[in-house]
């Protein structure tokens, strides 16, 4: 394929004519701006031929055209389709002008300077034709050498002819295409008609003028008001987005707290438990302070060597207060028995 003459330095490009791209990086060149690279007499060619790559010592030159306005993706795969028709191939462009197209199809969106630029940069043609004629005659046909001529199957009428490409198809030269569904220049522009009200009001917020987008003054205040409509709701939509990022943020810290205070409350509720339920360490401290309480009251007995009980019989007896260290009551009650005994004991010796 002829893809493999783009290659090469930026310097041999800028040595080279531009005919003679050898680099992807460089637009391609107007047809008016060079010549015809074909050195050979320029033999015609059968489409058997063409497709087995010969001859050897040039490319096969296909020629397609079109008004290509508002390009898109169903242009380039036109132009991938043209230009990949045979291995050895060169795609030559031909583009209608402004005065031309605007007779005998009607306004254009981009103007021509705008469609020539954009056939340029497509990375499948390898020369633009400009004010190409809208009917191919043999003199232009043989002005560029071309050898096929690549489009749609579909007859295409104008110019007070069913099919501008009859006379191609009856001399072997028309080598059809596949048209791509769902995406044309007609169906850009009827979706920018059928959303005119949005798009004016997106341009008149981002600062053009009703007098540049041909809208009146009513439409003007309209879609003004409709801009500021769109901005409260927007803030709102803000709000309530912001709303429910804040909800949600709470319940997790309500969440988080709930879970806390439960784990808190258990702990609680258990050390409670620890210290005042039935084996608590509350119960055997008063058990153990009740039985000191007990142990103050009633002391333990003295041992059998006393020297209390050594002590001779004619000394004067103890006071009847005063109990008798030997036998230490083991209770109150048995205090209060010693108590009483005693005092019998003193009356009879009176």
């Amino acid at each position: 394929m002829v893809g493999s003459q783009k290659y090469g330095t930026e310097e041999e490009a800028q040595e080279t004519p531009r005919f003679q791209r050898k680099t992807l990086t460089a637009p391609a060149p107007f047809a008016d701006e060079t010549s015809c690279q074909c050195q050979a007499p320029h033999e015609k060619l059968t489409i058997a031929q063409a497709r087995l790559g010969t001859p050897v010592d040039r490319p096969v030159r296909v020629y397609a055209d079109g008004i290509f306005d508002l390009f898109h993706s169903g242009h380039a795969r036109a132009l991938m389709q043209a230009k990949t028709l045979f291995p050895n191939s060169y795609l030559l462009v031909g583009v209608c002008s402004d005065d031309l197209t605007h007779k005998f199809k009607g306004f254009t969106v981009m103007n021509e300077t705008e469609r020539y630029e954009a056939l340029r940069h497509c990375r499948y043609v390898d020369e633009v034709i400009r004010d190409a004629p809208w009917t191919l005659t043999p003199e232009f046909l043989e002005k560029h050498k071309i050898d096929f001529v690549a489009h749609d199957d579909i007859p295409y009428s104008s110019a007070g002819s069913d099919d501008v490409y009859k006379h191609i198809k009856e001399a072997g030269m028309f080598v059809p295409t596949q048209r791509t569904e769902g995406i044309s220049t007609s169906d850009i522009i009827t979706r920018i008609v059928r959303d005119y009200d949005v798009y004016a009001r997106r341009n008149l917020q981002r600062g053009y003028t009703a007098k540049e987008l041909n809208v009146s003054f009513i439409n003007e205040k309209k879609y003004r008001f409709q801009n500021q409509v769109d901005k409260m709701k927007e803030k709102v939509k803000n709000v309530e987005e912001k709303s429910k990022e804040f909800v949600y943020k709470v319940e997790e810290k309500s969440h988080d707290l709930i879970q806390k205070w439960e784990e808190k409350s258990r702990e609680f509720i258990g050390n409670f438990l620890e210290l005042f339920g039935p084996d608590g360490a509350w119960k055997q401290m008063f058990q153990e302070r009740s039985g000191r309480m007990l142990q103050a009251f009633s002391p333990r007995q003295s041992p059998n060597s006393s020297p209390t009980r050594g002590r001779s019989p004619s000394r004067s007896p103890s006071p009847p207060w005063v109990f008798n260290k030997a036998s230490p009551p083991s209770s109150p009650k048995a205090a209060s028995a010693s108590l009483s005994s005693m005092s019998e004991g003193d009356e009879d010796e009176k």
